[in-house]
This record gives C-alpha cells, sequence and structure tokens, in this order.
C-alpha cells in the first residue's frame, strides 16, 4: 500500500510540471513579447578617466516597435552622475540615445548604473558603464 501511495505522488508531482508549460494557444505567454528598444550595448567599458575631468557616456538604441516610444524618465544611480536623453518620441526604425555624464572626482575603480524608463516597456532598464578613474600626479 505504501509503495503504491509513494507511486501515484510521483506520478502526480510528474504530470504537473507537465501542465504549467507555457502554450501560446491558452495564452499563458501573453507576458512574453520582444523588446521594444534594442540597446547597442548596455554595459559600457570606458577604461581610464583623468581625476578631475567629467566623462560622458552615450548609449544609444533603436526602436524596433511597431510603435513611437517615449523615454519617460532616466536616473542616474548616484549624485555623481547627470543624465541627458531623446526628448521626444522615437518612431519605429529610428534612434535615440541616453548619455551619462560622470564626474571623475574620487580616483579608483567605479561601476555605475543609470535607470531607464519607457512608455513602451514596464520594467525600467539598467544601463551599466564602468572604468578606473586614475588620480593626477
Amino acid at each position: 500500500m505504501k509503495t503504491l501511495k509513494i507511486t501515484l505522488l510521483g506520478l502526480t508531482l510528474g504530470l504537473m510540471s507537465f501542465s504549467i508549460l507555457p502554450n501560446p494557444k491558452n495564452g499563458m505567454m501573453k507576458g512574453v513579447t520582444t523588446t521594444p528598444l534594442t540597446w547597442k550595448s548596455e554595459t559600457v567599458e570606458v577604461g581610464e578617466i583623468p581625476q578631475g575631468t567629467p566623462k560622458v557616456i552615450e548609449f544609444e538604441f533603436k526602436n524596433t516597435s511597431g510603435k513611437a516610444v517615449l523615454i519617460t524618465n532616466v536616473k542616474p544611480g548616484c549624485g555623481c552622475t547627470n543624465a541627458d536623453y531623446t526628448k521626444e518620441s522615437i518612431a519605429p526604425g529610428k534612434t535615440g540615445y541616453v548619455k551619462a555624464t560622470f564626474n571623475a572626482a574620487n580616483a579608483g575603480p567605479f561601476s555605475k548604473t543609470v535607470t531607464v524608463t519607457t512608455s513602451a516597456e514596464e520594467t525600467p532598464k539598467t544601463l551599466l558603464f564602468k572604468g578606473t578613474v586614475v588620480a593626477k600626479k
């Protein structure tokens, strides 16, 4: 009897795993879509930057969706970075940018982020740039 219960439990658990596979016919893949923006690079290695010299890092993207996209917010990860971005709607097939200006005040390695929110995606995109600030001699 115990063997029968264990066998039935194993069979039930095995079949349950198949029932949760996404099936486009029943709408379970509704949340899976292509990304409306294709970024040239989401991470930029800037190398060495002289201390005291601001560095501009540009992230370029292309609108690969079928409708216009608007950047609704750009938030640098810290006070040492300012951001600029394409303010007008980006038509399908066109490109836009997000620029981060990093104040290279402190010597040493750094890794900074910029978070971009658009009208086309619910989840913001986090862009990364990193490098090393070299002390003045």
